[in-house]
């Protein structure tokens, strides 16, 4: 079977993935946020 994405799932492992910042840091993040700001979510990253 292969390995799961986020294996070692500490807090600041997620983060630094899947945090606002992180997302604002490159191109294709900020597209997630733009998306998710469009659908409406309440939560645009995981809060630190």
């Amino acid at each position: 079977m292969t390995k799961r994405t986020l294996s070692n799932k500490t807090r600041s492992s997620i983060l630094k993935v899947s945090g606002f910042r992180a997302r604002m840091a490159t191109a294709q993040g900020r597209k997630i946020i733009r998306n998710r700001r469009q659908k409406g979510r309440k939560k645009l990253a995981i809060p630190r």
